[in-house]
């Protein structure tokens, strides 16, 4: 912990006067308009939200404190290849509004897993929910827990009074003001979240000089390592990995995670809903670009100095606190507008997630088996509330066992997102896909992600893979090697090595894989054993209800089609048809063509490298 400038009274206040506003939305709306008099008004806004609120709510969901906290830290460890994400963002976007958002906002559904029931069976229905309730309940855990040990190792804010207000906080607004509450409360913090760090990257840029400075800094220093095409899956990462698993990765939370599915149908109408996603998308690049440019930040401050090599911090994860407190402290107020960024992520993330954990438990779990009127529907959703509030907390705890917050979090949400993924891609695109082929395909694309994820966690990869960019420390004033190495990384280094004696063979190629390659690695297991599966137990035969399965009037491009058809003449309408079949191709058949691509690419891999084993030199 660095024994320099501290919290003061003004941060205090600035902290505790967002808390008190998020609340006072809650509060609100429990009243306005009547109150959540129904189940279907605190779980889904009365489906009537316009598209502005729905979409910065969906990027406040998953920009989370560790957004905030851990992507500078992985720029200024790792570099700025870390941007690429935004080309994920941009298809994740393409895919999620043509072939999810038009199934799910169709059928009208509360719940993403009723549709499970209505495509497969309820027994897949209820694996999923379960599936869905774990994922969420250690993700938030960690969401809570791991910005307020940063904070607190920093800023000395109290670790568990931290934890306790936020998970209280958003226990409160969620339980009075349900979806219109966490909604309208997500945009009040995406204000915040891009205050606070535009705060640190405009006072960065006046101590260091300008813009062209910071760059200038970065690229001497190799963090502006964009372009690396490497194809070697075992890379952390590569612009294969970011684009190609970032894509997986953010498809299984926008496409279907319950979190976001509940915001698309809470609007009023499918254009509504398409329309957020889509302003979402401006969003989530304005946070990402924010946030990788603080790690440049980052390191042009410290690039003679690392404060983790130098102890003056006991974890990567503190680094951007502890500029806040260097650079900021002079101005009272301004160190808290970054606190108060930090935890509006994670009041965010944790109020999403305890209304979508509510909304699965009422809807797949006690109404098909209880006879409840819609006011005791309307309590028992609020009942929920707590009690996953209350879980919650309680798991920030386990949160301590995590490694870096990003790659936690992405691991996380990787390895159950991808084979739900998978599960739904495959009931939606495949109309051959059976329940046999469903729940095999599940099964299996579990069981691989998480044994590679289990595996990665023992056996963390070796530096060659993940390739961690050098720190100084020459003009740091304490005792110290006088060549200025980076004793922290060096010294994992010789850990690593010694481990290195009793490492078994998987260790370094199958547990070694880029953890951006959890999701695919589950999702295109899920489709190709659920295909084969279904194919060979009479899955062509099968007939299905209609609206289950895309079809050409759910793109967009088949409507726009539809309308210059009755305005344009027949000559231009071929013209236009033609590029629209190759639009539905590069929507449809693109998201089909990767998940092929990634699939017998990786099973490739495993093929020569695990099974046949490295070849050995021949002297």
């Amino acid at each position: 912990m660095s024994s320099g400038p501290t919290f003061s009274v003004w941060d205090y206040v600035v902290f505790t006067l967002m808390l008190v506003i998020s609340a006072g939305i809650g509060v609100y709306y429990a009243f306005a308009g009547g109150g959540q008099s129904s189940s279907a008004d605190f779980l889904v806004g009365g489906r009537s939200m316009t598209a502005v609120p729905v979409a910065l709510s969906l990027t406040a969901s998953f920009m989370s404190a560790i957004t905030v906290l851990g992507t500078p830290v992985e720029v200024y460890q790792y570099g700025a290849i870390f941007i690429l994400i935004c080309f994920s963002y941009a298809l994740m976007v393409a895919v999620s509004s043509e072939i999810f958002l038009p199934i799910f906002y169709r059928l009208g559904i509360t719940s993403t897993y009723e549709y499970l029931e209505m495509r497969y069976n309820k027994v897949i229905r209820l694996f999923g929910t379960v599936l869905f309730i774990i994922q969420t309940v250690l993700y938030t855990g960690l969401v809570i827990y791991a910005p307020a040990l940063a904070l607190n190792q920093v800023t000395g804010v109290d670790l568990w009074g931290a934890v306790m207000s936020t998970g209280v906080v958003c226990t409160l607004y969620c339980t009075l003001g349900g979806l219109k509450a966490v909604v309208w409360t997500d945009v009040f913090q995406v204000g915040i979240i891009l205050a606070g760090l535009l705060a640190v990257i405009i006072q960065s840029v006046i101590l260091q000089g300008g813009i062209s400075t910071i760059i200038s800094d970065s690229s001497q220093g190799g963090r502006l390592n964009l372009w690396d095409f490497d194809p070697n899956p075992l890379r952390r990462h590569t612009f294969w990995s970011i684009t190609v698993g970032g894509t997986f990765l953010w498809t299984s939370v926008y496409g279907i995670n319950q979190a976001q599915v509940q915001r698309y149908i809470s609007c009023k109408s499918l254009f509504h809903a398409k329309m957020a996603l889509y302003i979402n998308l401006v969003s989530l690049w304005a946070i990402s670009l924010c946030s990788v440019f603080c790690g440049l930040c980052l390191y042009s401050i410290y690039k003679n100095c690392d404060p983790w090599t130098a102890k003056k911090v006991s974890a990567q994860d503190q680094l951007m606190p502890y500029l806040v407190l260097d650079i900021l402290s002079e101005y009272p107020g301004l160190p808290g507008l970054f606190v108060a960024a930090a935890y509006s992520g994670t009041l965010s993330t944790v109020s999403s997630s305890v209304n979508a954990l509510a909304a699965v438990t009422i809807t797949d779990l006690m109404r098909p088996y209880l006879s409840l009127s819609e006011r005791q529907l309307s309590w028992a959703s609020k009942g929920m509330s707590v009690f996953y509030g209350a879980v919650c907390i309680g798991m920030a705890g386990l949160a301590s066992l995590m490694g870096g917050m990003l790659q936690a979090a992405i691991s996380i949400v990787g390895v159950v997102g991808g084979p739900l993924l998978g599960l739904f891609s495959l009931g939606i695109l495949f109309p051959c896909a059976n329940t046999k082929g469903g729940l095999a395909g599940l099964l299996s694309g579990l069981v691989l992600s998480l044994w590679v994820c289990i595996g990665a966690q023992i056996y963390p990869p070796q530096p060659e893979n993940s390739r961690p960019l050098p720190l100084t420390t020459h003009d740091c004033n304490f005792s110290m090697a006088p060549d200025g190495t980076n004793w922290t990384t060096n010294m994992d280094h010789l850990t690593m090595k010694e481990e290195n004696q009793q490492r078994p063979f998987l260790a370094d190629n199958w547990y070694s894989l880029s953890y951006l390659y959890f999701g695919p690695l589950g999702t295109v297991t899920v489709i190709a054993v659920g295909l084969i599966i279904s194919i060979l137990s009479g899955g062509r035969q099968m007939k299905l209800q209609p609206g289950l399965t895309l079809s050409k009037e759910d793109l967009t491009c088949y409507k726009v089609y539809n309308v210059l058809k009755e305005k344009v003449s027949i000559d231009f309408i071929v013209h236009i048809y033609v590029c629209m079949c190759i639009y539905i191709h590069i929507y449809i058949y693109m998201y089909i063509y990767i998940c092929v691509c990634v699939c017998v690419y990786v099973y490739i891999y495993i093929y020569i490298y695990i099974l046949l084993g490295p070849r050995k030199k021949s002297f």
